[in-house]
């Protein structure tokens, strides 16, 4: 089969590699449909953190075509949603809402095992605890890359609204107008917020920000940016806000324009960053977040996509297929795009 392969810094090539195979009486191989580059996946691309030579991807959906003898609640020809995670859904950490501290589980694409997402099958581990199915089988394009956006990043901006503690009339505000950024605006008029504040530099981003709900644009960063959101807010600061990038700035700038007993959801992937304890303590200011439970959210996300409450398919602004899957790195990696869809069968 074909399959993105994480070579070196800025360098992904689609090569050939053996098809995967049932290993567990608990796996189930996966025909993939849809795939798409993750903000996350940028760090590897851009040599910000270290990546395996390998198979690389985490995000996809598609058509089961085997499944091992253990599997129970799935059979060939299912169409599914497969979270970044793959997760039993029956440990202490799942039922509590965690799937992705499973004690059996793991995440796609870390190289090693060629267990990517962007790829024209993988093997999902655990597979009746990971994947969703979602019935019918007659889904327009448009339908697809909603469902897509559940594998991650819909449910990483859910993640970020959730762990802020967004509330129907509150004020929130989110730093980042990447994908997740965004995905985050959606989650955040989605569970109610009156006041919805995005810091976004970017025409297009701020375009999607404003349609699904942004109240406010702030264009400053830093300093000059929280200022803007005080001033927003009758120098208050925000009952909830949601980082979405992962920065040292980005980071302090959230807890700078949290107002006091307020929440900081942490869903961007932490690089060199360190949080001020005399302001989280002084102030009341919580944290929470982390690698988001798609699992958990999926089911409740999906009806909203199917009821067309929510369109978080609007997100990819790049189309491609797994051949040109260097483009579909550089567009994002260049803010060419939010982000790249990879159509693969």
């Amino acid at each position: 089969m074909k399959a993105a392969i994480f070579i070196e810094e800025y360098r992904i090539e689609v090569q050939e590699v053996p098809d995967p195979v049932i290993q567990q009486a608990t796996d189930a191989i996966v025909r993939v449909v849809m795939a798409c580059v993750c903000g996350s996946d940028l760090w590897y691309y851009r040599g910000i953190g270290e990546h395996p030579r390998g198979s690389i991807g985490h995000e996809f959906i598609g058509v089961v075509e085997e499944v091992g003898s253990s599997v129970v609640f799935l059979k060939k020809g299912d169409f599914v949603i497969a979270p970044f995670a793959f997760s039993d859904n029956t440990c202490p950490h799942c039922r509590a809402g965690f799937h992705t501290a499973c004690v059996n589980g793991s995440f796609f694409g870390m190289g090693e095992k060629n267990d990517g997402g962007q790829a024209e099958f993988v093997r999902v581990p655990q597979a009746d605890g990971t994947l969703v199915r979602v019935e019918g089988d007659d889904f327009s394009e448009a339908m697809l890359a909603s469902f897509l956006t559940l594998s991650d990043v819909m449910s990483t901006g859910y993640h970020a609204a959730v762990s802020a503690g967004v509330k129907e009339g509150g004020v929130a505000a989110i730093v980042g107008d990447g994908a997740v950024g965004l995905s985050a605006v959606l989650s955040a008029k989605l569970l109610g917020a009156e006041q919805i504040i995005i810091i976004s530099r970017h025409e297009s981003r701020q375009r999607l920000a404003r349609d699904w709900g942004a109240t406010h644009i702030v264009e400053e960063r830093g300093e000059a940016g929280v200022k803007v959101v005080k001033a927003l807010t009758a120098g208050v600061g925000a009952d909830a806000v949601m980082e979405c990038v992962g920065t040292k700035e980005a980071n302090e700038m959230a807890f700078a324009m949290a107002r006091p007993g307020a929440v900081v959801g942490r869903v961007g992937v932490p690089h060199e960053v360190t949080i001020n304890p005399n302001t989280t303590f002084y102030y009341n200011i919580g944290m929470r977040g982390g690698p988001a439970p798609a699992r958990a959210y999926i089911p409740a996300l999906l009806n909203d996509v199917i009821k067309g409450r929510i369109n978080p398919g609007r997100v990819f602004d790049f189309v491609t297929d797994l051949d040109n899957i260097q483009e579909a790195y550089a567009v994002m990696d260049e803010r060419r795009a939010i982000k790249s869809l990879i159509k693969i069968s």
